[in-house]
């Protein structure tokens, strides 16, 4: 297992020395290895792909010196985008009335997955409406939490086109594809205010 707490606390001075903020951390483990991905966000602007890329220098070497995870992996590091993880109480404080997907490490009322309105947060105890019912935990319950955007509101929702349904055909597409990595090369990812983000 990955100590994603105990990573954060290591690269947040780091990542504070180059003027920007560490949001928190994740691991997503997968056959070949796994990706470590770094939030970074500042104040005043928008996170940049340059930003992204001087942080996975800084975290890259760190990594290379101290080796806290073995094997091959993939670093990543990205701005929150509007998909925001939530990693503590204090930025579910920050985004309290805005809804919200959290899986909790066990069950509270029978329920590990809520999705619902983020209530209030008092200390570290959040409290969640979801379905009408609101559930109260502790920042240390949550196993992974992340915003769920308003994409009507924020008009990226597809609307409807004119002129009755589409006509059917073939739809051309151009060649795509994916590669991996080994834990010496970085993955640096900006993510822009559009669903997806946009990627370097």
């Amino acid at each position: 297992m990955v100590d994603t707490l105990k990573l954060s606390t290591r690269f947040t001075p780091i990542i504070a020395g180059l003027g920007l903020r560490c949001e928190g951390v994740e691991w997503s483990p997968s056959g070949g290895g796994g990706v470590l991905r770094v939030y970074i966000e500042t104040d005043g602007r928008e996170v940049g792909v340059d930003d992204c890329e001087v942080v996975s220098r800084a975290l890259s070497a760190l990594l290379d010196a101290e080796d806290p995870i073995p094997g091959h992996y993939t670093l990543e590091v990205s701005s929150p985008g509007l998909e925001r993880p939530l990693f503590t109480a204090a930025q579910f404080a920050r985004f309290v009335g805005s809804d919200v997907k959290v899986t909790l490490k066990l069950a509270v009322a029978g329920r590990r997955r809520l999705r619902g309105r983020i209530l209030a947060v008092d200390g570290e105890r959040i409290s969640v409406e979801a379905e009408g019912v609101t559930h109260a935990f502790l920042g240390a319950d949550v196993e992974r939490a992340q915003l769920v955007p308003d994409w009507v509101a924020l008009g990226y929702a597809p609307q409807p086109k004119p002129g009755g349904p589409r006509a059917k055909g073939k739809i051309a597409t151009q060649p795509g594809g994916a590669s991996g990595s080994r834990r010496d090369e970085t993955d640096t990812t900006g993510r822009g205010d559009a669903p997806g983000g946009a990627s370097q």
